[in-house]
């Protein structure tokens, strides 16, 4: 077959493909028509997870997992923003990790709204400006963010999923010539995330100076031929800054985890995890007695944090499986005044 004849009939499958994607977009339409009457939300992470996992099934092509994904993924939110464009609060700026996560679940049509702060993301969502929301959680080099414990305790919101993002960063300046520089912008984590590196260059005497994420550290490198930047490399190229080194962390399973928070709570999946807080009374033997609970209901816990707010110890606790469960509404029932269930979502990954 010559290379037009190919071409013909990839231009006829290309408009098969059109014809099938408006038909979807029309099925979708009548659905939102009847969300709409009941009130459930566009948003269906348990339903798009099992889309996935029967495609994956299926598939006896040359599509990869992570290639079914990449597409199905922006086709739900196509399908979601055409429906109902409904915002995205994210750690912003453009192109930080958080940005990163929340394109990933949401794709590129979604309506973004970087803030400057995480419990600017929870006022948001909490307020209605934006729907969802995009924080992190945990990241394998530094641990739990405290600040989304904190607002996790103060606000009424739900996880609704979970994303896994691998951390890479980027040595970007304008200079050409390192010996040249007198600084090094970056968010502060991410400094001590490439410590060795800074070191085996001969910068680790140069001022670090913290800024509030890893892509503004781009911006203000671009501004200054004295400075460089640990950035993410997309970051870089966004503000044309040049690239000097790629993957300058020291850890090469450096990885953040992020949870979506919304105003609604998910259906079981069958494939579930669910994260809580707990507050126990303050005497001898009583986190002991909480964790027998699970043991005698065969619940594996999965993650047990403890974390100070304002003054008083809380746990950050996470299992396998969704908080309707049958023996799990038995322990959250008998526990009711300790526990803050922080929601169910589908399990994307083991851990960080």
């Amino acid at each position: 077959m010559t290379l037009d004849e190919l071409r013909v009939k990839i231009d006829s499958v290309d408009d098969k493909l059109l014809k099938l994607y408006n038909e979807r977009m029309e099925l979708v339409h009548q659905v939102g028509e009847v969300k709409n009457t009941t009130g459930a939300p566009i948003y269906r992470p348990e339903r798009e997870r099992a889309i996935l996992n029967r495609l994956k099934e299926q598939n006896d092509g040359k599509l990869t997992d992570d290639a079914i994904d990449a597409l199905f993924l922006e086709m739900f939110a196509v399908a979601r923003n055409l429906e109902l464009p409904e915002g995205v609060a994210y750690l912003g700026p453009e192109a930080s990790f958080t940005h990163q996560a929340a394109e990933s679940k949401f794709g590129a049509m979604s309506a973004y709204l970087p803030m400057g702060s995480i419990e600017g993301i929870f006022r948001e969502v909490n307020k209605g400006t934006a729907k969802f929301g995009v924080i992190p959680i945990e990241n394998s080099s530094n641990g739990i963010v405290s600040d989304t414990i904190h607002c996790l305790d103060e606000y009424d919101l739900k996880i609704i999923g979970e994303v896994m993002v691998d951390v890479h960063l980027a040595f970007a300046t304008v200079n050409d010539d390192i010996t040249k520089l007198t600084k090094i912008y970056s968010k502060d984590i991410a400094f001590g995330q490439c410590r060795k590196f800074l070191q085996n260059l001969g910068l680790d005497h140069v001022e670090l100076i913290p800024v509030e994420s890893t892509a503004k550290a781009a911006k203000l490198a671009l501004k200054d031929e004295t400075a460089a930047a640990l950035c993410p490399a997309v970051a870089a190229k966004l503000n044309n800054l040049p690239i000097r080194f790629n993957n300058v962390e020291d850890s090469t399973k450096n990885r953040t985890r992020f949870f979506i928070i919304s105003n609604f709570e998910n259906a079981s999946s069958g494939n579930d995890k669910t994260s809580l807080l707990v507050r126990l009374s303050n005497k001898p033997g009583s986190l002991v007695d909480f964790l027998n609970y699970f043991e005698e209901a065969k619940v594996n816990l999965t993650k047990i944090k403890s974390h100070i707010v304002e003054g008083e110890s809380i746990f950050f606790i996470e299992f396998n499986g969704h908080k309707d469960d049958a023996v799990v509404k038995a322990i959250l029932e008998n526990m009711k005044h300790e526990i803050k269930v922080l929601g169910s979502y589908v399990k994307e990954t083991e851990d960080v």
